[in-house]
């Protein structure tokens, strides 16, 4: 038996232990199906797992279920079927013992197939019609992924078969996908009454995303679960440890940011992340803690032009002079620059400028598409053309932008075979849907942005060189933050836009000096949800040093030789001995202040989400 594809060692494994077994080709599938009672005590020890998937998960995916050639099963941690659905076909021609609920589909049973055989082999993986091991088993093909609790055990296995030969990268991925939200609407609905959620990603794009971070931690800041992802992001599997010790930040002020949305953070391994918080539904009525945000800059109509984003810096108003010429002509663009320094901004204001200011800008962020998916998201697909697909097909991104521009954000992050095909678009000036052998025009300007070196990327051999030469016709290198002449400049606008109505329209120069002096490593990113964080700190008050957030006065001391208190005045005593000694009183300076936590915070000299946590526990907020 030989295979091509990227399971071919797997599969040659499930072979040799189906030879094992005393398997043979021809050897009929074995149904070893459970009796009433015994499938209802199945039922009953998987129940959650039942309803998560089918009430919470499934409904998300009502195009694969919409599709006559697929069928979805969920079985448990012993590979038993729990419940199918979709295309009867499978279960009405002859094979329905196979498809009953209490089936076991372990490969000792039915030989080398998409759900015993990721049950053996412990990871995601598609089996082609040939690669099963019973000859009767080969009208379809299956992808399937495991299900895991956050101890990373094995409890249960998503699967979704085909009976078609149909191209299956775009399948797989969505089962991943598919897993991936069971398992994080799992723990979410474990732990979301008495804990704290914590959602992290590397981008605040991101944050809705599936393949997102998540962890639970309880009110003394203790993580009691994390999701796989959120291990990878912040480098540890290890619960029942204080969140602060894998946070450059404190639980208050932690538990600050819960009704601020996306907010920025640092790893104690100086990883730069972006969190979403959202508290205890037994605490908050269920009601999710998070807000839209607003685009970094801009104007009142909400479009940009380059005026709204130039402030006097030389290097900026270098890239928007060079930019502008090549505006209205067919060069292609790559944007270099650190994460947040606004090469989303700047495309935005290009648009404006260009002829096709009344055209589509398709803006793609290849980092945020898992990698199976990326082919048929910007090229789009046919009907049918793989198992999930939707019945009506889809147009792709790239036809999307026809008339207008194209922005490939971190495209260094793009597969292999979609360079390949983006490649071909570029030379062609066509796109091929997935699945199908037409060709349609495309009129398209392209913009491409990266934070990474590309032409490393090309001698370490994971970018094409043909392709990055075709995308890096002008290159435009936006500067750092910290690097910007015009960086006061830039403080006040972001400021002004927003800061609220009836707070102050000023910032005092005190202030602007400290701003002026910090590293800003998430630069205009970080700048916005700084000023955010201290807008809300300062409340309808002149912004001060102590309403910065306190990684921000930590950041600034370790890069400069001029140390900032976080507060306006400096105590002698700790913060914590300060206020229990001052407990009783704080109540009554509250209310002298008529419920004004930042009156209440400046009265006492620390920070205001010390006198939340204290409020909190006197059980007046």
């Amino acid at each position: 038996m030989t295979t091509t594809d990227d399971f071919g060692e797997l599969i040659a494994a499930s072979w040799a232990r189906c030879h094992d077994f005393g398997l043979t080709h021809d050897a009929p599938p074995t149904a070893r199906e459970l009796d009433q009672p015994a499938c209802r005590q199945l039922h009953e020890a998987n129940g959650i797992l039942l309803d998560t998937t089918e009430c919470e998960v499934l409904p998300y995916y009502d195009n694969i279920l919409a599709n006559s050639r697929s069928l979805i099963m969920l079985s448990d941690s012993q590979g038993r079927l729990l419940r199918h659905w979709g295309d009867r076909r499978f279960t009405e021609t002859g094979r329905p013992d196979l498809f009953r609920e209490g089936c076991s589909w372990q490969e000792r049973h039915n030989g080398t197939n998409a759900i015993g055989t990721a049950i053996a082999c412990g990871q995601a993986i598609q089996v082609q019609r040939n690669e099963h091991f019973l000859t009767a088993n080969r009208f379809m093909v299956g992808c399937a992924a495991p299900i895991r609790d956050v101890n990373r055990n094995l409890i249960g296995v998503l699967n979704v078969s085909s009976d078609a030969y149909l191209p299956q990268a775009h399948t797989l991925g969505m089962v991943k996908l598919m897993a991936i939200s069971v398992e994080n609407r799992l723990m979410a609905r474990t732990y979301s009454r008495d804990c704290y959620l914590l959602t992290l990603n590397t981008n605040p794009d991101n944050l809705d995303s599936q393949w997102s971070g998540l962890l639970a931690f309880d009110e003394g800041g203790a993580i009691v679960a994390v999701n796989q992802r959120a291990g990878q992001l912040l480098a540890t599997e290890q619960l029942h440890q204080p969140i602060s010790e894998l946070l450059n930040l404190g639980l208050d002020e932690l538990l600050g940011h819960g009704d601020q949305g996306p907010f920025q953070l640092r790893t104690r391994n100086h990883r730069r992340l972006f969190g979403l918080l959202r508290a205890p539904s037994a605490a908050s009525n269920g009601q999710s803690l998070s807000r839209p945000t607003a685009s970094p800059i801009a104007p009142a109509n909400g479009t940009l032009t380059f005026a709204d984003i130039e402030f006097g810096d030389e290097q900026v108003r270098r890239c928007i002079r060079q930019a502008t010429r090549v505006a209205d002509r067919d060069i292609p663009i790559l944007i270099h620059g650190e994460t947040g320094v606004g090469k989303e901004v700047f495309v935005k204001a290009l648009h404006q400028a260009s002829d096709r200011r009344d055209q589509p800008l398709v803006a793609v962020n290849c980092a945020a598409i898992p990698s199976e998916l990326v082919e048929s998201e910007l090229f789009g697909y046919e009907r049918g053309a793989f198992t999930g697909a939707s019945t009506e097909g889809a147009t792709g991104l790239i036809r999307k932008a026809h008339g207008g521009i194209l922005f490939l954000d971190e495209i260094g992050e793009m597969p292999a075979r979609a360079q390949a095909r983006l490649l071909r678009v570029l030379q062609e000036r066509e796109v091929t849907p997935v699945g199908s052998t037409e060709a349609y025009a495309v009129d398209i300007r392209l913009v491409s942005a990266t934070n990474q070196t590309l032409r490393e990327q090309v001698d370490a051999g994971t970018f094409r060189p043909d392709l990055y030469y075709r995308i890096n016709g002008l290159a435009i290198e936006l500067p750092r933050l910290r690097d910007r002449s015009d960086k006061r400049a830039l403080f006040r606008q972001v400021h002004a836009y927003y800061r609220d109505p009836d707070q102050p329209p000023e910032l005092p120069d005190a202030l602007l000096d400290i701003l002026e002096r910090h590293p800003w490593p998430g630069n205009i990113r970080q700048l916005i949800n700084v000023m955010q964080v201290a807008l809300a700190m300062a409340d309808r008050e002149v912004i001060e040093t102590w309403h910065l957030p306190d990684d921000f006065i930590r950041d600034l001391n370790a890069a400069t030789a001029h140390p900032v208190a976080p507060t306006a005045e400096i105590k002698t005593a700790p913060p914590e001995q300060r206020i229990r000694s001052t407990l009783d009183s704080l109540l009554e300076v509250y209310n002298q202040h008529q419920g004004n936590v930042s009156r209440t915070a400046r009265h006492f000299g620390f920070s205001r989400n010390t006198v939340y946590k204290r409020l909190r526990e006197l059980g007046v907020r």
